[in-house]
């Protein structure tokens, strides 16, 4: 008996990878605003009524893609973070590198991620931890390097107040002891990073930064800097 629910549970796990590869495939060329459940299950070979099985609505697909894109993504980003890295700067480059990497080869996942909204999609609460996981790994990085006396707080770095501290201590709840002006600098590069790998994969680099190689190395250094990390 446990044989036989292991084989269907097994075989309802093949069926669902292949769901969200055709979906993924379908992104590719109709964007997220464009995938369609029945579309994917005439591509499957597969009754609509069947599909709706394993994802009932077309968010609830949605939801699975991009929880998959934020995962896959955090995975690169961990893996190039868990070099013996002798300073905190190596770590905080090869993290920076491996974001652009993973979306230079995966664009359509990460313009379901860091793209325009979907009209009419809500993000559900599930999508917050996958999310984070970038994030909380460069909070990691600018924390080991406070700790370990890489990082001095730019003297010209304001203290923020009123509201802005206030949103800021939800990041010194993953990096205690960081200063709050350190910590707001690291939520101005880490919108910088994104705003930089959306421009090279959206084409908006066309005619200046591009290819970005150079563009990217660098600004990825002076994102350190600016930091603090020494």
């Amino acid at each position: 008996m446990n044989a036989g629910r292991t084989a269907r549970q097994r075989a309802r796990a093949e069926l669902t990878d292949e769901i969200k590869a055709t979906a993924r495939r379908q992104l590719a060329t109709e964007g997220a605003a464009g995938l369609s459940l029945r579309a994917v299950s005439r591509e499957l070979g597969m009754v609509s009524s069947a599909l709706y099985r394993y994802f009932p609505s077309r968010d609830d697909l949605l939801t699975a893609l991009i929880i998959d894109a934020y995962d896959a993504l955090g995975a690169a980003a961990e893996a190039a973070a868990a070099k013996d890295f002798e300073h905190p700067s190596q770590a905080w480059l090869a993290v920076c590198s491996a974001v652009r990497d993973w979306a230079r080869a995966h664009p359509h996942e990460y313009a379901l991620i860091y793209g325009s909204p979907i009209v009419g999609y809500q993000a559900p609460q599930t999508t917050v931890q996958p999310a984070s996981r970038v994030p909380i790994l460069m909070l990691g990085i600018v924390s080991r390097a406070w700790t370990e006396g890489w990082l001095t707080p730019p003297s010209d770095a304001p203290e923020p107040s009123g509201q802005l501290a206030e949103q800021v201590d939800v990041l010194a709840e993953l990096a205690p002891g960081v200063p709050r002006k350190v910590l707001l600098r690291v939520a101005i590069v880490w919108t910088q990073l994104f705003g930089m790998i959306s421009f090279e994969l959206f084409g908006q680099l066309v005619g200046t930064m591009d290819p970005a190689d150079e563009f990217f190395a660098s600004t990825t250094r002076q994102m350190a800097a600016f930091v603090g990390i020494k």
